[in-house]
C-alpha cells in the first residue's frame, strides 16, 4: 500500500482569515518535490477536541502527518498537549530543549518567561526537532509503527528553515522519498486562460509530465510537471514540452517560474543598454513602484512623473491643453503626449505613460470606469493602446493592470526590435 502525507494547520486565526496560511502551500509545494503523495489538508483551531478529532479522522487515511502552529508558549498553544493526550503518553520536559530556550532569551538580552517552559515539554517517544531561529521546537514522533507525525512551528521561516535542514534529510533516509515531482511554470500575458488552453489543446492530455493552465489577476500560467527519480531527470522531460509550449504560444509567453514581467523588461533594457522613464495618472506610482521593485533597476529606470492633475500634464509633460480640453485626460492623445513628454523631460530611450478611469467613480457612458490609455514614446516614434478592464474588479485591480500591461506593450516592442 501506498504512503501518503497529510498537512493540518493548527490556529483559529487561520480559520478567521487574519493570516494568510501560506504554510500549507510552502509544504504542499515541497512534498511534490520530494514525490510524497499529498491528498489532504486541514485547517482546525486552537480547540483540544477538534483537534484531536482531526488526528484521529487524518491518522486513519495517511500515514504522515504534518502539523504547524500550536508550539508556542500561551494557554491556547495546544499541539503538542493534544497530540500526547491522543495516543495516552504523558508530556516530558527535555533539559536541552529548555537550556536552548533560555540561552536564545539571554542572547535577546530579555528573561525567559516561565510560561516558555511548556516549549521544553514533548510527547513521551518523541525526538526533537530543533528549531535553531525560535523557541518553538517540533518534534518527529512514530506513535504507532503505521504512523509518523512531524510538527513544526507556525511561524513560516522558522518552519521552513527546520523543513530543509532537519525534515527533508530525515524523510529521505526513512525512505518516503522515492521519487521527484519537479514542475516548471511557463508565464503569459496579453491572452486569455481559454485562447491559450486551445493553442496547446494537444498536450493537456499528456500524462507525464502533465500540464495545467490556470489564471490569477490577469496573467495565466501552464504549469508543466513531471515525475522522475531525480529533479534532472524530470528537467529532461520537461524540456521539450516547454519548447513546444514557447513555440505555440510566441510573445505571449514572457517567462518562467519566479519571473515577472518587470524582471524580464528590465533585462530586456540592460540587453539593449536602453533607459525608461513613466508618466502616470490613475496608477499614481505604481508602475515606478513594479519597475524599482527589480534589483539593480537604476541601470535603466531613471525616474517618473506622477501627472495626477492635468496641469502637471501640461506643465512638466508639455500636453497640449486645447487636446485635454477636447478628447479628455482619459485619450489616446493626452496618452501620446504624456510618454513623448517624460522621454522628452528625462532624456530616456523609451517613455511610458498610462492615463484612465480607475474609479470606482468618475466613469461615463464614453468613458466607463476600466478605461485606460497607455502610451509608448521610442526612437521610431509615438503610439498608444486601448484597454478596458473593466469596474468588477474595483481599483486596485484597474491599477494593477494597467501597471503590468504598460510594461508588457514595451516588452513585445523589445522584442519586435531584435527580430
Amino acid at each position: 500500500m501506498s504512503r501518503s502525507a497529510e498537512i493540518i494547520c493548527v490556529g483559529t486565526e487561520l480559520l478567521l482569515g487574519d493570516i494568510l496560511n501560506s504554510n500549507a502551500q510552502f509544504l504542499a509545494q515541497e512534498l511534490a518535490k520530494l514525490g510524497i503523495a499529498h491528498y489532504y489538508q486541514t485547517v482546525v483551531g486552537d480547540n483540544p477536541g477538534r483537534i484531536q478529532r482531526a488526528v484521529e479522522i487524518a491518522g486513519d487515511r495517511s500515514q504522515l502527518l504534518i502539523f504547524t502552529g500550536g508550539l508556542g508558549p500561551t494557554p491556547d498553544d495546544l499541539t503538542h498537549e493534544t497530540l500526547a493526550d491522543c495516543f495516552g503518553v504523558p508530556l516530558v520536559e527535555h533539559p536541552e530543549v529548555l537550556d536552548d530556550i533560555r540561552q536564545k532569551f539571554v542572547q535577546r538580552g530579555r528573561d525567559m518567561s516561565p510560561s516558555n517552559r511548556k516549549q521544553a515539554q514533548l510527547p513521551q517517544g518523541a525526538a526533537v526537532l530543533t528549531n535553531s531561529a525560535g523557541s518553538a521546537p517540533g518534534i518527529i514522533w512514530q506513535p504507532r509503527p503505521d504512523l509518523t507525525i512531524l510538527t513544526f512551528p507556525g511561524v513560516p521561516a522558522e518552519m521552513q528553515l527546520i523543513w530543509r535542514d532537519v525534515a527533508v534529510p530525515y524523510l529521505r533516509r526513512e525512505g518516503w522519498v522515492q521519487t521527484t515531482i519537479y514542475s516548471r511554470t511557463l508565464r503569459f500575458w496579453g491572452i486569455a486562460e481559454s485562447t491559450l488552453a486551445e493553442k496547446v489543446s494537444a498536450l493537456l492530455d499528456l500524462q507525464n509530465p502533465t500540464v495545467a493552465p490556470y489564471a490569477n489577476h490577469g496573467e495565466v500560467k501552464l504549469r508543466i510537471s513531471a515525475r522522475a527519480s531525480s529533479e534532472d531527470a524530470a528537467r529532461d522531460l520537461i524540456a521539450p514540452v516547454e519548447q513546444q509550449i514557447r513555440s505555440l504560444s510566441g510573445a505571449d509567453c514572457y517567462g518562467a517560474d519566479d519571473d515577472s514581467l518587470a524582471i524580464v523588461l528590465g533585462t530586456q533594457l540592460q540587453a539593449a543598454k536602453a533607459t525608461l522613464a513613466v508618466a502616470e495618472s490613475c496608477t499614481g506610482g505604481g508602475l515606478g513602484a513594479m519597475l524599482t521593485a527589480v534589483p539593480g533597476s537604476s541601470r535603466y529606470f531613471w525616474g517618473g512623473v506622477i501627472s495626477y492633475d492635468n496641469a502637471v500634464k501640461v506643465g512638466l509633460l508639455g500636453v497640449d491643453p486645447d487636446d485635454l480640453a477636447r478628447q479628455g485626460a482619459v485619450s489616446h492623445e493626452v496618452a501620446q503626449q504624456m510618454a513623448a513628454g517624460v522621454r522628452s523631460r528625462l532624456g530616456t530611450t523609451w517613455g511610458l505613460s498610462i492615463t484612465g478611469v480607475a474609479g470606482p467613480d468618475g466613469g461615463s457612458e464614453t468613458k466607463p470606469v476600466g478605461l485606460v490609455f497607455i502610451g509608448l514614446a521610442g526612437p521610431a516614434g509615438v503610439q498608444s493602446f486601448e484597454h478596458r478592464f473593466g469596474a468588477g474588479r474595483g481599483r486596485e485591480w484597474v491599477r494593477d493592470l494597467s501597471a503590468r500591461s504598460a510594461i508588457d506593450h514595451l516588452r513585445r516592442e523589445l522584442l519586435r526590435n531584435v527580430n
